[in-house]
């Protein structure tokens, strides 16, 4: 950032610099010219045409300089058929005539005369009582104006230094003082990693108050998936104690039924293991990115799959076609498969799907119907048990609902089981968050 600033800095002041050079020097060169054009002027206006038609001054020129050899200042007055009259300064040099097309004053720089710049101005006029025309040269040496001229840079280039550098140094005491509280952010989060606080609390300018509201909103999200998984693994190992205690107990004792004892107690292994992987997975999912999924295209791919499974049950759906939720896909269709595959195993042939979306809501509710025997009221909570079945006639781990409700619960959804009234079975109301 400080180079940047230096470096436009730097190039608008030699930008500037160079265009107010020209203009300082236009301005001083201009004013020494008005020096020259009014010696000129005063030459042309006293001068006249003598006996045998040379030019003579009818008063004599009032700087004395043209009177002094070599002095700098010096004039030349120069006729077609007459003999060039100079000024005594110029001792027996001659200054150059210029061919020039236009009427009025000229000027311009000659070094004609080795070691002696001049600025020359000269003009040709007719004078009265003659048909010449004269041309009327007055030339200065050029070490007044050069002098006034570099004077004029070296003051303009030493300013223009220091204004420089001293923008410099203010972008430089801005971008130090702008990022300084980054640097406090910086200390909290090493002081953070060596345990002394868990969170930045430092007072901060309001410019970066959401980059620590969003770092310590990350902190609180990896903490809470920490803690999360030190559930998971706890529940699991409690989960999976209680069974690994029979097998090794029946093993030990040789028991007659160790066979069935074993498939049992794997059986109740394997379920509670799917059970929190599933959500594990969908925490890590959660926590992955800002999820979002299309509800009706993975509704449509569970119901082919369903479809396949049971050929004789009518799958029908309608509501909101545009409807998105803050859940990955896979989370999304695991949730509806298990939903709509309940329906279709235990109802009586007949489910039907409605997606309900509210603009002024911000959840967006799934509603799986079946025209089964439903589940009393009182059997509702439990059914949500891990491992608990109500109709053990077919096949299952009784963990489906269990998944729904904990995966549903980890994005911020919910499940509730109500009675429906179109079909007379159970309705299935899964809540979830919109995206």
């Amino acid at each position: 950032m400080i180079g940047m600033a230096a470096l436009w800095i730097g190039i608008l002041l030699i930008g500037g610099g160079v265009a107010l050079d020209r203009i300082l020097v236009s301005a001083v060169t201009r004013s020494f010219d008005d020096g020259l054009n009014y010696v000129l002027t005063a030459m042309i206006s006293s001068a006249e045409i003598g006996p045998e038609g040379e030019v003579l001054f009818n008063r004599p020129l009032a700087d004395q300089r043209f009177l002094e050899p070599a002095s700098g200042l010096y004039y030349q007055i120069s006729g077609k058929g007459h003999e060039d009259w100079r000024s005594r300064s110029l001792w027996d040099r001659a200054l150059r005539v210029q061919p020039h097309d236009t009427a009025g004053f000229t000027a311009h720089d000659s070094s004609e005369f080795p070691g002696e710049p001049l600025r020359v101005m000269q003009q040709e006029v007719i004078l009265p009582g003659s048909n010449t025309r004269w041309i009327f040269i007055v030339a200065q040496a050029r070490s007044a104006l050069d002098a006034q001229i570099k004077a004029l840079r070296t003051t303009l280039s030493w300013s223009f230094v220091l204004l420089g550098l001293g923008l410099v140094i203010l972008a430089a005491l801005q971008v130090f003082y702008g990022l300084r509280p980054l640097r406090k952010i910086r200390r909290e989060i090493v002081r953070m990693r060596e345990g002394e606080k868990t969170r930045v609390t430092a007072a901060l300018p309001r410019e970066v108050q959401p980059l620590v509201e969003e770092l310590n909103g990350l902190l609180d999200h990896v903490e809470q998936q920490a803690e999360e998984a030190r559930t998971h693994a706890g529940n699991l190992a409690h989960a999976l104690k209680t069974p690994l205690t029979v097998v090794m107990n029946a093993a030990t004792a040789q028991a007659s039924d160790l066979g069935p004892t074993v498939m049992r107690e794997t059986a109740t292994m394997r379920r509670q293991i799917d059970h929190h992987l599933a959500r594990a997975r969908a925490v890590g999912r959660r926590g992955a990115a800002q999820a979002r999924a299309q509800v009706w295209p993975s509704l449509e791919a569970v119901e082919r799959a369903v479809s396949r499974l049971y050929p004789d049950v009518r799958l029908d759906a309608d509501g909101d076609h545009n409807a998105a939720v803050r859940v990955e896909r896979q989370d999304l269709e695991d949730l509806l498969g298990n939903l709509v595959e309940n329906a279709a195993k235990y109802g009586g042939g007949s489910v039907f799907v409605t997606i309900q979306s509210w603009a002024a809501d911000a959840m967006i509710d799934i509603l799986v119907e079946d025209d089964g025997t439903g589940i009393p009221e009182a059997e509702r909570e439990r059914i949500f048990d891990r491992g608990a079945r109500l109709d053990t006639s077919k096949p299952g781990t009784g963990l489906g609902l269990a998944i729904v409700r904990d995966v549903a619960e980890i994005y911020g959804g919910s499940v509730a089981l109500e009675e429906s009234e179109d079909l007379g079975g159970l309705l299935v109301r899964l809540c979830l968050p919109k995206a």
